[in-house]
């Protein structure tokens, strides 16, 4: 390429006024990296022998710049050009779009339709992108129309367009329905439409049509992948990033998209391996996969890991994700002196804090008890830092003073909110009464949340729970006869641990296990050790009104105790476990790990809906603050 260029820049010397040898050298420059000063220094020359710009050339310079990133030079043209081309639009529609500015590209539209330039397939792929960024139905709607005014519906590239606009503006039937009419598809299409089915969670018909392709490339698998992991379906997802390693070479984004299922699963051993496969293929120099990899760590409870490959990032500092992921990190193992140490050492990078960072900052300082700090950061939020509060900024400021114990404080607190208080600021406080059995707060806060979530069962039974613990059985017989009425559940309690690289899962009272009755065995005969221990069941956190020896029973059985007990029987003695529950853990459950801790001499380490508990030698992390 570099002998051509040679040869026409020789040419060009000759013959200065020849607007095809121009064309010819813009083409070579657009598609060379780093060639900007360049194609100035030739669009100069231009100027100099007063050459005007055919609609050819000028859409070339155009594009020129546009691949360059000099989206402003490449307007310029289209401003003081005296008939712009379609051509030219185009080359302006598809910089915009590459450097992902979708408002643009539409206003560009709309300006060539008003001067009554026709677009074409090359304009239309562009175009629709730009609607599924958004997103935005409406003007998608309204551009397909122009499609079918020009016969490009079922053109390869447009009809891709089509499918996956209409995917991602959640109207994934519409777009199948497309794609059905469609007698030549590409392997976008099809990729379009999987992704569509996985953002509504639709992961049967996905793996359908993942099934039927008759060709798949990495974008496929990828796609199956992170809908996967996004559903929740971690174990497929895990699955099938195997199934790729054998016939597709993953990619850095595959790596990105496979990591949390990991971490959904809590499969530390199976996350270090893909680690080290992305190290091996080169992938994990990538800054997102950086971050992912630390996040994957983080969220497996291995805040070492995590901490060892920040500090081994390489440009850590330009990245406010980074910081974010570890002062997170902090935050879920409950260090919220760590979590504060952490923003401050981002903002004195030179790094400004965005909404995130103060999500994790203040998630720290509340599960660490940091009500003052927390409250000064919150307050410093808008002033100091230019970072407006939002609902989770203020659920958790309801969440350290309640925590704490301030129950009246956080009350009067979400009642005086700036912005219309949601389901996140009832919810905490709701869980703050549980914890500290207030159950005046307890009833204000659960009666706004049926109005704001009728259909939420959890907070039915929170509150249900509260009555029995108080000896109201009318009220939770009002409660239980509430919830049938809406046919709600009271959702499971699940956990699960990787033992020897494979997840096993644990329902409350579930008896389906193959070692069913080795775990129940171990578990009845648990409690008698941990009395001898100074251990008393806090019955308490059973509904029932039954006897206490059945409400026992009930507490014996909860999930994150059959995930240990499966754990012990299954792993060397002195090994560290690692469970994961769906809810946040009882309180007779985390009694009664400290005293398994203890007893049978284990590091155990549970990860609930809320935070990492770590328990030893009879102790937890949280120092019973949570």
């Amino acid at each position: 390429m570099q002998q051509e260029l040679s040869s026409l820049l020789r040419s060009l010397l000759q013959n200065p006024l020849d607007t095809i040898l121009y064309s010819s050298i813009i083409r070579i420059l657009t598609r060379t990296p780093n060639s900007l000063r360049h194609g100035r220094q030739l669009h100069a020359l231009l100027f100099l022998h007063a050459v005007s710009p055919d609609p050819s050339l000028a859409a070339r310079i155009a594009a020129m710049y546009s691949s360059s990133g000099d989206l402003h030079s490449a307007s310029l043209l289209l401003h003081h050009h005296p008939h712009p081309s379609h051509l030219l639009y185009n080359s302006l529609i598809r910089g915009h779009s590459l450097r992902r500015l979708p408002a643009q590209v539409l206003s560009l539209f709309n300006a060539m339709l008003g001067r009554s330039l026709p677009p074409d397939h090359f304009t239309f792929p562009f175009v629709l992108k730009a609607c599924a960024d958004l997103p935005s139905l409406p003007i998608g709607c309204t551009v397909h129309s122009q499609c079918l005014r020009r016969g490009l519906e079922l053109d390869v590239y447009v009809g891709s367009s089509l499918v996956n606009m209409y995917a991602k503006c959640g109207e994934v039937r519409f777009a199948h329905r497309l794609f059905d009419k469609m007698r030549v598809r590409d392997m976008s299409t099809w990729n379009a439409l999987i992704v569509g089915y996985m953002m509504m969670g639709a992961v049967k018909v996905a793996g359908h049509l993942f099934d039927d392709m008759p060709k798949r490339n990495v974008i496929s698998w990828t796609a199956m992948i992170s809908g996967y992991a996004q559903n929740g379906v971690a174990d497929s997802a895990l699955q099938l990033f195997y199934e790729m390693r054998k016939r597709s070479k993953p990619n850095w984004v595959t790596i990105v998209s496979i990591l949390p299922a990991c971490a959904h699963a809590a499969a530390l051993d199976l996350g270090r391996m893909i680690h080290e496969y992305a190290r091996t293929m080169g992938l994990d120099s990538h800054p997102t996969v950086q971050i992912a990899i630390m996040g994957m760590y983080a969220k497996c409870g291995s805040l070492l890991e995590a901490r060892r490959c920040f500090d081994r990032m390489p440009e850590r500092d330009k990245t406010v994700a980074a910081w974010n992921t570890i002062i997170t990190a902090y935050a879920s193992q409950g260090l919220g002196a760590e979590s504060v140490s952490a923003f401050e050492a981002m903002v004195r990078s030179g790094l400004r804090p965005d909404a995130v960072s103060f999500t994790a900052l203040l998630s720290g300082c509340s599960r660490a008890g940091l009500v003052d700090q927390g409250m000064r950061y919150f307050d410093d939020m808008t002033p100091v830092y230019s970072v407006e509060a939002a609902h989770e900024h203020y659920a958790c400021i309801v969440d350290l003073l309640g925590r704490a114990g301030k129950l009246e404080r956080a009350l009067v607190f979400a009642n005086q909110m700036k912005i219309k208080s949601g389901p996140s600021i009832w919810g905490a406080l709701l869980a703050s009464s549980r914890s500290h059995r207030n159950l005046k707060v307890a009833q204000i806060a659960a009666n706004r949340l049926f109005e704001l979530e009728p259909d939420n069962s959890g907070n039915y039974v929170l509150l249900s729970n509260m009555y029995a613990e108080s000896g109201k059985w009318e009220e939770v017989k009002g409660l239980r006869a509430l919830l049938r009425e809406k046919g709600m559940k009271k959702s499971p309690g699940c956990s699960w641990s990787e033992i020897n690289g494979r997840v096993h899962t644990f329902f409350t009272g579930d008896k389906s296990h193959p070692q069913s009755n080795e775990i129940h065995g171990f578990l009845e005969d648990l409690p008698e050790k941990m009395k001898g221990e100074g251990y008393i069941p806090d019955t308490g956190f059973v509904l029932h009104d039954v006897s206490e020896e059945e409400k026992e029973g009930n507490l014996a059985t909860h999930s994150e105790k059959l995930a240990i007990a499966f754990g012990i029987l299954n792993t060397n003695p002195g090994a560290v476990l690692r469970v994961t529950k769906n809810l946040r853990i009882c309180g007779d459950c985390h009694t009664a790990v400290k005293f398994i801790s203890k007893i049978h001499h284990r590091e155990i380490m549970v990860r609930d809906l809320n935070r990492f508990h770590h328990f030893k030698d009879g102790l937890c992390s949280c120092g019973d603050y949570w």
